[in-house]
């Protein structure tokens, strides 16, 4: 089923792509700058408040590269999902969209906590 031209037409359609866009980017670039590529450094990967001192769980730069990859598989995948939503409903469209915006936001607040320790 092709997508109408009244898609890239609507408004509130690309001002949620583009914070989309600009969360993920922005979020995947902080993580990179951030991150040494080098082995023996770790980071904290998970925090387990059960756990008293050994609350943090260590890793590598893989794990929090992950993170980056993670921003950008979510702006395609919602933006794909709004596409085939958008001729069913509009409103659905723009649900997914404001959903990629929250997850996006929440994604940057996790890494920045993860990378702060």
């Amino acid at each position: 089923m092709a997508t109408p031209k009244k898609y890239f037409h609507d408004r509130i359609i690309l001002l949620l792509l583009s914070i989309d866009a600009f969360l993920a980017l922005a979020g995947g670039a902080f993580i990179l700058l951030r991150v040494k590529l080098d082995p023996s450094v770790t980071y904290a990967i998970q925090y387990r408040e059960r756990l008293g001192i050994r609350a943090f769980t260590k890793g590598s730069y893989i794990e929090i590269v992950s993170f980056a990859i993670f921003s950008v598989a979510v702006l395609l995948f919602h933006f794909y999902l709004s596409k085939k939503a958008y001729p069913i409903r509009r409103h659905f469209s723009i649900l997914i969209l404001g959903m990629g915006v929250l997850l996006l936001a929440l994604s940057i607040i996790v890494s920045n906590a993860l990378l702060v320790y």
